[in-house]
């Protein structure tokens, strides 16, 4: 089991390693068994982590009794809900980068056996699958749980409710005090967003790929059974270094069909294309755009869950939690139900031994959903060859055409959008947000809150080759690719050519012809890159294409 630690402590030639690690309180039998790193990922700049500190101590205390060695460092988050709509946002999907990288080197440099991940923000998550996948020692996640949704005027409230207020006020149609109130009461504590958001989406698709526990995606943080569950999680990964149950055993092409096949059934977060994409490429597994289209087109959408629905992750545990959702996939046929995850068990048994609630609100039967194909599709066309992402829950057979209102950046767009000057029918283009030409592909919470708080968010369709929050909805499309700053056709439309988005034909396109793009391609010079210093120049540098994950090499 000390496959690797051995390095540090076997050995006379090791002494000078035991000595270092005996000043902190080890003993020479704590060295003789398996170390185990624990990446806490717990900072005071969220709600999302403030808290994962005790998972991580419960973490701990399970490795102990398993009879393993734990090892606890901390790493980075950048919080998107608080860096949304300014120029810090570009760090966030930066951050996911820096996040795989640092767990990798620590826990490569310390050699340690096995690995536990404790997270809880939207970039936390991927960044710690990448880790995982790459180093390829037996590991678990530990998902820090959502947030409660708030109370405002007698109903349940979250943060979309806030971003959303503010086109409303924008627009008067609330009252500074009453914005004023709502942020008081949004975000009641501790935990992620309360939607099926980024964070949510997800601890979702890590349940159901078989790299946690069952129930883990959606025990509220505050939830007394989250330190039960991180405890067992420690005691679990010394039972999986014990058989060398490795994370590329887990995490193979079926298992990421199945985190798919549920992100398009409950609607999830169009920053899961990315991210699952990413996590596959480090785990060697091949995974395109194409696949989420061909499984969105024979999967229906059953969720009832915010931003596109009524409820919050807190609701869906109540009756189960992703079991209930996983078990009526199965049902249907819908599911690999023999892949193995981190409990010894196939899905299909970690599903059988979940209690669920059949007779419950927030999630319909697949022979009668919401919809008939998933809640996210891939769309292709001339302003997107390499292909865009939308969210279409509740918008799947809409066909958008209108003039293109053309912003080179997301500022200049919600200002127009707070003053007023998109009108219903206006297709809103935001370009020179991608992963190169932010840098970092900021999301755009700020801009679709805005139009859905003015009452926009059926007439007006906007695209970007940036990214959206999970809590954004409508008929947003981002990702487009290729972007703006490597020449992409969305950098070469012009104010009010006319742009037509077609759902259920899965294509984007501007009327205009190839002669005049070749044209408008002969003429374009790309602009000067806005970081020449720093992560943000490294990351430009080498991030790659959205369709490709927009994972650096």
């Amino acid at each position: 089991m000390k496959h690797r630690s051995n390095d540090v402590t076997q050995g006379a030639e090791r002494a000078p390693a035991r000595a270092m690690l005996l000043a902190m309180g080890l003993t020479h039998e704590d060295l003789d068994k398996p170390f185990v790193a624990i990446a806490n990922l717990a900072s005071d700049v969220t709600p999302c982590n403030v808290h994962l500190s005790r998972f991580a101590e419960a973490a701990k205390e399970g490795i102990r009794q398993a009879d393993g060695t734990p090892f606890e460092f901390g790493t980075i988050t950048v919080s998107d809900g608080i860096s949304m709509g300014t120029e810090g946002m570009k760090a966030s999907l930066v951050s996911r980068e820096v996040i795989a990288d640092s767990i990798e080197v620590v826990t490569f440099g310390e050699r340690m056996d096995g690995l536990v991940t404790v997270a809880g923000c939207d970039k936390n998550m991927p960044g710690c699958m990448m880790a995982i996948a790459r180093l390829n020692v037996p590991s678990i996640f530990i998902y820090g749980g959502t947030i409660m949704p708030g109370q405002y005027l007698g109903n349940d409230v979250n943060i979309q409710d806030v971003f959303e207020a503010v086109g409303a006020y924008a627009k008067g149609s609330i009252t500074r005090d009453e914005l004023t109130a709502l942020e008081c009461v949004a975000c009641p504590g501790e935990g992620s967003c309360a939607g099926l958001f980024t964070a949510n989406t997800m601890s979702t698709a890590i349940e159901i790929m078989g790299m946690s526990l069952p129930g883990d995606a959606s025990i509220p943080a505050i939830d007394p059974r989250k330190v039960d569950e991180a405890r067992k999680a420690g005691s679990t990964l010394l039972r999986l270094l014990e058989e060398d149950v490795r994370p590329r055993d887990i995490m193979t092409r079926h298992a990421f069909e199945n985190a798919i096949t549920v992100v398009l059934a409950m609607g999830g977060s169009t920053n899961a294309v990315l991210h699952l994409m990413a996590i596959a490429r480090e785990a060697e597994v091949e995974l395109s755009l194409d696949d989420f289209d061909r499984i969105s087109r024979s999967t229906p959408y059953i969720s009832d869950m915010r931003p596109g629905g009524r409820y919050v992750m807190a609701d869906l545990h109540r009756y189960g939690g992703v079991s209930l959702v996983a078990k009526r996939m199965l049902e249907a046929g819908l599911l690999h139900g023999d892949t193995m995850t981190v409990t010894g068990k196939t899905l299909a048994e970690n599903v059988a031994g979940m209690p669920v609630v059949d007779d419950q609100p927030v999630i319909y039967r697949p022979d009668n959903p919401r919809s008939p194909t998933g809640g996210l599709a891939i769309l292709r066309g001339n302003l997107a060859p390499d292909g865009a992402v939308i969210k279409v829950a509740g918008h799947q057979e809409r066909v958008y055409e209108g003039p293109a209102r053309v912003f080179e950046q997301e500022e200049p767009a919600f200002q127009a959008i707070q003053r007023g000057e998109i009108n219903p029918g206006d297709i809103v283009v935001i370009r020179y947000e991608g992963p190169k030409g932010g840098p970092g592909m900021r999301e755009m919470l700020a801009v679709t809150g805005a139009l859905i708080g003015q009452g926009l968010g059926d007439s007006v369709a906007l695209m970007t080759d940036g990214r959206f929050s999970g809590a954004s909805h409508g008929p947003m499309v981002g990702h487009v690719a290729p972007e703006a700053a490597v020449g992409g056709p969305i950098g070469l439309l012009k104010e009010g050519d006319i742009v037509i988005l077609d759902i259920p034909n899965r294509q984007l396109n501007a009327r205009l012809t190839e002669e005049e793009f070749a044209d408008r391609r002969a003429a374009w010079q790309p602009l000067p890159p806005k970081y020449t210093t720093g992560v943000l120049a490294k990351y430009a540098k080498l991030v790659s294409s959205a369709a490709e994950g927009a994972v650096t090499r």
